[in-house]
């Protein structure tokens, strides 16, 4: 068994969520972690709302209301959502509390104080209107590399190179168009270059394991060609204030310094909230911890990069040296799983301009299951997909209803009308046998496909199992077994089915929760196979406001294999898990996203 630390991408807390953000770090972490327990690893995942940085001021000011009052307002709703949706965190909080301040401000002191950040004078972006700092990502132009437009402060996404704001040509503000005004000013620099050479072999290490995806490790391996300092700190009011500059209260951390040590301050949040405040220390200490990071692609540089220096510069391990701070020598990703884009109807998602399916509106209206298994069958995994309401349609009609919500329901429905119970199997013939074994090769298949970042292959195999115990029942045909003689086939045939839904709700219990637990009900059982998270309201730590989390016991589920049924357990005339959708609901959902683009 393994200690496994599932650290998801914090979602940014300026509004809801929507399908694209949840199919590149929400379900797919939720999937890999919801193995890893029922294949026997302690898994901790970890993640919460990243609520600073000057995006949440322009929306507030938007608004009229105050920063704060955004970040509570959105947090609960990402909660709720992501609740809603069934992702199995152990502890899901957000970056306003003051544990996770302590934890950025400590780790901040321990990089400076190892030699690794630097004070340099450079040219800041200020809005001319407002005097408020523009952030890199809130700046626009052309490249200067490639000449494509759109290139932002931080990054060109057409050439994959890092920019600096006054890097652009004709650089303009993404709030009101305005060109900014770039004046002096004094901040702390991440000295990259100084940790360039560890996290290089760090890479070239991960890159040797073949597990990264192409894309990943390349662009990573790209970024250190033309590596150097980066401000960690900003001129905003609203964030953590910078030790050491604490005269200087419209000095703040960079909001991307403090979010990925969210991961961190989360682990040590949790363990502190567990009753034992050092348990962090297994997932984080440990050389041997298998730590794998969820995100979509825009957020590679940064779990690649900026996180593995902050940690090997906390650790003392750079060209400078050092010692290791109060956290102890930090273990490095062992994986950075980025998934690519999902775009909607061809489109890319972009709530200004209404090409936006909100998580919470998908819900309202749909089943979270249905939502899960397409983005596991047709997500962006590893190449940009795009959501389609005919295809969601489609999917979930034809597969999700029509393959698996149909074997569940007529299993459950004979066994109920024939025996009312689970019935003891007779002698197998070799279609039966032939049946069984290969649903039970298929947990070997299935799960190491999952572990290996495959779910699309995962879920296709699991689903390709579901298409074998259909035929079986076309081929042996129990609902022509009348006659008595025929009675001791009929239920054999019955056992192997209950066995085959059985083993099979187990291999989909990850990627769908809330019916894995409705189909063990319906054959009759008790148990949670997927337990779900719970959102309970808790005081800061250390005297902040109260605020939301999401949290839940996932220790009591099933192991990762084969599971014999219980004869004579008890089976009643099943409802259908599934809903069939209209057709007509795709047209009448393109007319909804049309009507909100023209407002």
């Amino acid at each position: 068994m393994s200690t496994v630390l599932s650290a998801v991408a914090w979602p940014y807390a300026n509004g809801p969520r929507h399908i694209g953000h949840v199919a590149g770090f929400g379900v797919p972490s939720d999937v890999f972690s919801r193995y890893m327990r029922m294949a026997g690893h302690d898994v901790l995942m970890v993640s919460g709302t990243d609520e600073h940085g000057t995006p949440i001021l322009v929306e507030a000011d938007k608004e009229g209301i105050s920063a704060r009052d955004l970040a509570d307002r959105n947090n609960r709703l990402i909660v709720e959502d992501l609740v809603a949706l069934g992702l199995s965190y152990d502890l899901f909080t957000r970056t306003t509390t003051r544990n996770h301040h302590q934890v950025v401000q400590d780790m901040f002191v321990t990089v400076r104080d190892n030699g690794y950040m630097i004070e340099q004078t450079t040219s800041g972006a200020i809005s001319p209107s407002t005097g408020r700092t523009l952030p890199d990502r809130y700046i626009e132009g052309t490249c200067p590399i490639c000449s494509a437009g759109g290139a932002r402060g931080d990054q060109c996404d057409n050439c994959g190179n890092q920019l600096d704001p006054t890097d652009l040509i004709d650089p303009v503000s993404r709030i009101n168009g305005e060109t900014p005004e770039f004046v002096e000013t004094s901040h702390w620099f991440l000295d990259l270059p100084a940790l360039a050479a560890e996290l290089g072999r760090w890479l070239d290490e991960r890159e040797a394991t073949g597990l990264w995806r192409p894309n990943v490790i390349r662009f990573s391996q790209n970024i250190l060609e033309d590596i150097k300092p980066r401000a960690m700190t900003r001129d905003i009011d609203w964030g953590i204030p910078v030790p050491g500059w604490e005269d200087q209260p419209n000095k703040r951390l960079y909001v991307w310094f403090d979010a990925v040590i969210g991961y961190l301050s989360a682990s040590i949040e949790w363990a502190r909230r567990s009753g034992d405040p050092e348990a962090w220390r297994r997932w984080w200490n440990d050389p041997e911890t298998l730590a794998y990071y969820f995100m979509g692609k825009d957020n590679i540089v940064f779990h690649s990069q900026i996180w593995p220096a902050e940690m090997i510069a906390q650790n003392g391990q750079g060209d400078k040296g050092g010692e290791p701070g109060r956290f102890g020598e930090l273990k490095l990703p062992t994986e950075v799983v980025s998934s690519e884009f999902l775009t909607m109807e061809g489109k890319k998602f972009s709530s200004s301009k209404g090409i936006v399916i909100y998580v919470r509106d998908v819900l309202e209206r749909y089943q979270p299951d249905a939502l899960r298994y397409f983005i596991s069958a047709a997500g962006p995994e590893n190449q940009d997909a795009d959501f389609t309401w005919v295809d969601f349609v489609s999917r979930t009609n034809n597969e999700l209803v029509a393959g698996w919500g149909n074997l569940v329901n007529r299993t459950a429905a004979m066994i109920a009308k024939n025996v009312g119970e689970i019935p003891e199997a007779g002698e197998f013939e070799e279609i039966d046998t032939a049946l069984l074994d290969q649903i039970r090769e298929g947990f070997t298949t299935v799960g190491g496909l999952i572990e290996a970042h495959r779910q699309r292959a995962a879920i296709a195999e699991a689903m390709r199992l579901v298409g074998e115990a259909n035929a079986y029942v076309s081929r042996t045909e129990p609902f022509k077994m009348k006659a008595e003689e025929q009675r001791p086939r009929l239920l054999t045939v019955l056992h192997v089915l209950a066995q085959a839904v059985t083993d099979l709700n187990t291999m989909l219990a990850p990627f769908l929760p809330q019916s894995a637990n409705a189909v063990e009900r319906a054959l009759g059982g008790q148990r949670q196979i997927a337990p779900m998270p719970r959102i309970e309201e808790v005081e800061d730590l250390d005297g902040g406001p109260r605020y939301p989390i999401i949290t839940g016991d996932y220790t009591d589920v099933p192991a990762w294999e084969h599971r014999p049924v219980t004869p004579g357990q008890t089976v009643a005339k099943p409802t259908p898990i599934f809903v069939k959708l209209d057709p007509t609901i795709a047209e009448q959902e393109l007319e909804r996203l049309e009507a909100a683009a023209e407002e």
